[in-house]
């Protein structure tokens, strides 16, 4: 009887007190193999295109199964990665107990199926991303480092997300462990970041584009309207400084609040951040969901930021460059699609996703994604005016060289030239720029960034190197919604 009594307690500490420490030895690779054995379900993009799924290992001994991506690094910074010896990342990991039919909703469906030895319980995810549209993205980008979103303003729903650089998911899900263990290193140690999503994952000095925010603020707090009037300037000092913050490579600006935000002038929006103070300019900055990590439906998402904010009394000709988006004013990519979206959803900023249904092994939906508001920025009247003024930036503004549409639908934009050279030194910029259309009933929003690493991109401005990759975004989004022709 102590016998069993002691035998009793030792299986009890073993299997039940310290299963997890277990589990967790680096040895122990019974529920790792366990789970390479086991069929895995795909994940899908939303026309359709297989982005993620398990095959069988041919060669590999240890497991029945590995994962493979057939598309390559298209859908690396959202599906990530499911390995062996390696872990997995974004969707892979997040997504795991679905894509194994380890939910509880999936084995109690499943039990009809046990009893008749059917024992693949895989389950899948589509997403809202397309196919096509994140190839396009990749195209335009090309080799440049940067980000391009696209969503649908009116749901949050993401169309296409691309960062470059990127990776192949591949050469980690490589079977070979030692293969796998060599191009993981490699990519850690790369100092371009490759496995961080930079859409989503890092943020930038937003330049002009972040004067949809500082405008939106303003309205707002009813410091401005459409009649108010800047006076033509070069250059303009604010208090507490001697020292002037200029316009974009010294030129003369003014005129009402349309034709400065179409010019995209510095010194307004300098005097507007003064005007508004740190108190209404930080609250209005958190309503747009500045300080708060991006609400995506990924791991780690990025932050947006105005800088330090406890002594902006004392600093306000910082203040002032950062109601033009300079000085320590970042963006995230996917924040800036995010901002431009709730000018076109009447002030409504939606929460971005990229799941858009889960399904089980018999295509029965477990979890359909619903559209949620993150943000409330501003009232319908004053996303109006704002739209009206991001019309005027496309029609005779700083995008008008570049944005106009193949199909003569109106869009709204604004641009973004961000100067991250001290003056003096040599010319150093990221190229923005944030549109959707229609604008009088917005269906795309798209907003591209280009980091500011070559002397190309540092010596042009957003509308003429982001404008073009914009407007090629929205007329191949508008030309899929176009019906097919009969075949010849």
């Amino acid at each position: 009887m102590a016998c069993y009594i002691a035998l009793f307690a030792m299986m009890n500490y073993w299997q039940v007190g310290r299963t997890e420490e277990l589990a967790a030895q680096p040895d122990n690779t019974r529920a790792l193999v366990r789970e390479f054995n086991r069929p895995r379900g795909p994940i899908v993009s939303a026309d359709g295109v297989v982005v993620a799924r398990s095959v069988p290992a041919e060669g590999f001994s240890t497991v029945d199964f590995v994962r493979q991506y057939p598309t390559g690094d298209l859908f690396a910074n959202v599906t990530g990665y499911h390995t062996f010896g390696l872990g997995s990342t974004q969707l892979e990991r997040t997504k795991s107990a679905v894509l194994t039919g380890s939910t509880t909703r999936q084995q109690l469906l499943a039990l009809p199926g046990l009893v008749a030895g059917n024992t693949d319980n895989s389950g899948s995810v589509r997403l809202t991303m397309r196919h096509d549209l994140q190839q396009v993205a990749k195209f335009l980008l090309g080799g440049r480092e940067g980000s391009i979103v696209m969503m649908d303003p009116n749901t949050g729903a993401v169309l296409a997300m691309w960062s470059y650089p990127t990776f192949d998911p591949n050469v980690i899900a490589d079977p070979d462990y030692d293969a796998a263990f060599a191009a993981l290193t490699e990519l850690q140690a790369d100092p371009e970041n490759p496995l961080l999503a930079n859409a989503y994952q890092e943020r930038y000095m937003p330049g002009s584009t972040f004067k949809i925010l500082t405008t939106g603020i303003s309205l707002e707090a009813g410091i401005i309207d459409t009649d108010t009037v800047y006076e033509d300037e070069s250059e303009y000092t604010p208090p507490q400084t001697t020292r002037p913050v200029g316009n974009y490579r010294g030129t003369t600006c003014g005129g009402d609040l349309a034709e400065v935000f179409a010019r995209s002038c510095n010194t307004p929006f300098a005097r507007m951040a003064v005007e508004l103070g740190p108190d209404r300019f930080v609250a209005g900055a958190e309503r747009w969901g500045i300080g708060e990590a991006v609400p995506i439906d990924l791991p780690r998402p990025a932050a947006s930021t105005i800088g330090p904010t406890d002594d902006l009394d004392q600093n306000l000709p910082l203040l002032a460059m950062r109601g033009f988006g300079q000085n320590e004013v970042q963006m995230v990519p996917l924040h800036m699609a995010m901002s431009a979206a709730a000018v076109a959803n009447g002030g409504r900023m939606m929460a971005p996703y990229v799941v858009d249904v889960e399904l089980d092994h018999q295509g029965r939906v477990l979890e359909q994604a619903s559209p949620r508001l993150w943000q409330t920025v501003m009232s319908p009247s004053n996303a109006l005016t704002m739209t009206e003024m991001m019309v005027g930036v496309s029609e005779r503004g700083t995008a008008s060289c570049c944005i106009a549409l193949d199909s003569g639908i109106p869009v709204a934009s604004k641009t973004g030239t961000a100067q991250l050279n001290d003056t003096g030194e040599p010319e150093k910029s990221h190229a923005w720029i944030t549109a959707f259309a229609p604008a009088d009933s917005p269906r795309y929003v798209v907003a591209v960034m280009l980091k500011g690493t070559s002397a190309e991109i540092s010596a042009g401005t957003g509308g003429r190197l982001a404008g073009p990759i914009a407007k090629a975004m929205l007329d191949i989004a508008f030309e899929s919604e176009q019906p097919s022709g009969p075949d010849e």
